[in-house]
């Protein structure tokens, strides 16, 4: 859906990255239109040192290009998707500042607005990384859908920058407005979160894990990766193997102690994952490795991979949807070599058989339980 973004500065058609006309999610909501009122008719000062963290498709960035702003974000896709939105705006590309996550932030912020994360791990590790930069005058406005606001998250601005409260609900959308207290003692950052594996899940179990704020289940290991864990191949046969969607690579690491000679990409659209995956790989093995931010398997050159093996998700922020899972299993098919294996795991009812089958021409059940499936897929 590019249905415009209609703002006091004007419309923005925008656009998700990759952009697929047949995606019908939107890259803008009403939490976002809401602040940017806020932001013409409150009186607010973009003026000083302007920055937008966590701006999911670039709407809040394109529409205040004028004030070149700073975006922080912790998806790669994000950054894409606002470069396009630019563009299509007229908008020159050195206007604003892209930023990561994992970069040192602006010294001095004086306009911080916060589209609020699905992460509250996220949420705290960012707020820590920017209130040195934040003072007394800094202007803090954070924005979501009022089901992306909690107790929890007012807590984390009043713990980490001040006194904080919301708005009224408009749209199913609220503002949430934070008044810095620069002397508040906010504790340190307790991010990256470190923790030992359990054992009985194959070559990583006692292995130390490294996971940065933001990390699908940062403070333990999930359900299904514990699964696909005691389901992997047990030799790659020395050959190249991509953990795509890598999170914090204990998958990609996995293949690595148990075939040395294997040599492993790690890939992520988050910039902290694959921060996650350096850390734990490097604490854990010795062997060829590299580590990429992207979009899945773009990039990868046509037939040069022997084995695939994702958790792909099924959540676009709030949206529930297969376009991801889609885009890695078609990716998957071509950069794999004749021969070459993709492994999936999956919740039982997300039906990935049906769409390997199709791909592939082929699709077989390696494990299961009552919950998730480990499944095979081999290049023709």
């Amino acid at each position: 859906m590019n249905d415009p973004l209609t703002t006091p500065w004007g419309a923005y058609t925008l656009t998700r990255f990759p952009e697929d006309p047949r995606d019908r999610l939107r890259a803008w909501d009403a939490s976002d239109a809401y602040l940017l009122r806020h932001l013409a008719t409150g009186g607010v000062p973009l003026s000083g040192e302007v920055v937008v963290l966590g701006d999911r498709w670039g709407a809040l960035t394109t529409a205040l290009a004028a004030h070149r702003p700073t975006q922080i974000t912790d998806s790669y896709l994000a950054h894409e998707a606002t470069r396009a939105n630019l563009a299509r705006a007229g908008v020159e590309a050195d206007a604003v500042r892209l930023l990561t996550t994992r970069d040192d932030p602006p010294p001095r912020i004086d306009v911080l607005l916060v589209r609020i994360p699905k992460s509250l791990a996220l949420l705290e590790d960012q707020l820590h990384r920017l209130a040195p930069g934040v003072h007394e005058g800094t202007v803090v406005v954070g924005t979501g859908m009022v089901k992306e606001i909690h107790t929890s998250t007012l807590r984390l601005f009043e713990r980490i920058l001040g006194p904080t409260r919301t708005s009224l609900a408009e749209q199913k959308a609220r503002l949430v407005f934070c008044t810095p207290d620069p002397g508040i003692e906010r504790g340190a950052d307790p991010w990256p979160y470190r923790y030992r594996l359990p054992e009985g899940i194959g070559p990583v179990s006692g292995r130390t894990v490294t996971n940065h704020a933001g990390v699908f289940c940062a403070d333990r290991l999930d359900v299904g990766t514990r699964f696909f864990l005691r389901h992997l191949p047990r030799d790659a046969g020395g050959g190249r193997v991509v953990d795509l969607g890598c999170g914090n690579g204990v998958v990609g690491l996995a293949v690595a102690l148990s075939d040395p000679r294997a040599e492993v990409l790690f890939v992520d659209e988050s910039y902290q994952a694959v921060a996650s995956a350096a850390a734990t790989y490097r604490d854990n093995a010795r062997g060829a490795a590299d580590f990429r931010v992207g979009d899945g398997l773009a990039g990868v050159p046509d037939a040069s991979v022997d084995l695939v093996l994702t958790n792909p998700p099924f959540h676009s922020h709030q949206a529930t949807t297969d376009a991801t899972a889609w885009r890695m299993f078609t990716g998957a098919r071509r950069v794999l070599r004749p021969g070459g294996e993709l492994w999936v795991v999956g919740n039982r009812h997300l039906g990935h058989h049906v769409k390997l089958r199709r791909l592939f021409g082929n699709g077989e059940l390696v494990a299961s339980d009552a919950k998730f499936v480990v499944l095979k897929a081999v290049r023709k």
